[in-house]
């Protein structure tokens, strides 16, 4: 099959970011640690991209934008990076999930693992499983409601410029090196429900998933099911790890599709599932996919560095008074 060479593909660049995503959160310790120790230790440059951490601080950061014009200084990249994000998934479905998010791909690593051990995973009935997506929504729906109706622009700006606000990315750090109790309690209860079942945080509970969903509406390319070339073999079904019914559609329109290929990648007939644009006419090859997910995610983070929207204003002098240092 031509596409087979896809989820190798789609892996090696999961586990790429992955790895990029922790070397990113051990510089940003040894950054921290330096202010902490009061100079102790040597210091280490922040690196801009642990703002694609902070979702809620971009949403705000894009709020702000809309209202003033101005990109917010203190985490320029954190808005840069959803804005990229958003256009990926405008364009690509939602394939950052699949294919860059490290959560996804820790998920996805779970799971597979799980099925490797019990032979199976569990799907809930599609009633049960369309009713478990509600909280992402409402989270989102409380987040945008928040953000964009209840807060003036010029309380977010406040916001952002607050103390509090400024080391938002410190703070997110430290609640993951200082986890316990209830927070810990909930990781952990999802690590055991990614053994049994698809990615449950992410169908379930992520709100930035949910986000980027709508967003994927507007996508052009979408899987399409050939009926000339079909057999019916329902593989593609039991692959895909939203739990949408591939092989009932014709075209899958569905925000839960996160663009991973598997459907196409597994299916027993030859051409009988691809990546079409509108028309049916247009299949997109797997490397050009695959290309433009990671050149448009990327793109977008070198437009915001050579617009100058990508490093914090915050100085070194006040990293030291906001984190107690020297």
């Amino acid at each position: 099959m031509g596409n087979r060479f896809m989820q190798p593909l789609r892996i090696a660049v999961q586990w790429l970011y992955l790895f990029f995503c922790l070397w990113l959160g051990w510089r940003f310790f040894q950054f921290v640690l330096h202010f902490r120790t009061a100079g102790a230790t040597p210091f280490v440059s922040r690196p801009e991209g642990v703002e694609a951490f902070l979702p809620i601080a971009a949403l705000m950061g894009v709020r702000e934008w809309l209202a003033t014009g101005r990109i917010n200084p203190f985490h320029p990249a954190a808005v840069v990076i959803l804005l990229s994000v958003i256009l990926v998934s405008m364009l690509l479905r939602r394939s950052f999930c699949s294919w860059i998010c490290p959560v996804g791909t820790v998920s996805e690593l779970l799971w597979k693992r799980g099925f490797s051990l019990m032979r199976r995973n569990i799907s809930p009935p599609r009633w049960l499983d369309l009713l478990l997506r509600s909280p992402k929504y409402l989270l989102l729906a409380f987040f945008l409601y928040s953000i964009f109706l209840a807060m003036s622009a010029p309380q977010v700006s406040a916001f952002l410029a607050s103390d509090y606000a400024k080391v938002a990315d410190v703070r997110l750090l430290e609640f993951f090196l200082n986890l316990s109790g209830t927070p810990l309690v909930v990781i952990l209860v999802l690590l055991l429900l990614s053994l049994q079942m698809k990615n449950p945080f992410c169908r379930y509970l992520c709100p930035y998933g949910a986000l980027l969903g709508l967003a994927a509406l507007l996508s052009p390319a979408k899987v399409t099911r050939h009926k000339e070339q079909c057999v019916s073999c329902g593989v593609c079904n039991q692959l895909c790890p939203a739990n949408i019914p591939v092989m009932e559609k014709s075209r899958v329109h569905s925000t839960e599709c996160i663009g991973c290929w598997r459907c196409i990648s597994h299916c027993r007939a030859e051409g009988a599932l691809s990546m079409d644009l509108p028309g049916r006419k247009i299949a997109i090859p797997g490397i050009i996919f695959t290309i433009l997910v990671i050149a448009i995610f990327w793109g977008g983070t070198l437009a915001g560095k050579l617009s100058g929207h990508w490093q914090t204003a915050i100085t070194t002098d006040e990293y030291s008074r906001l984190l107690g240092g020297r």
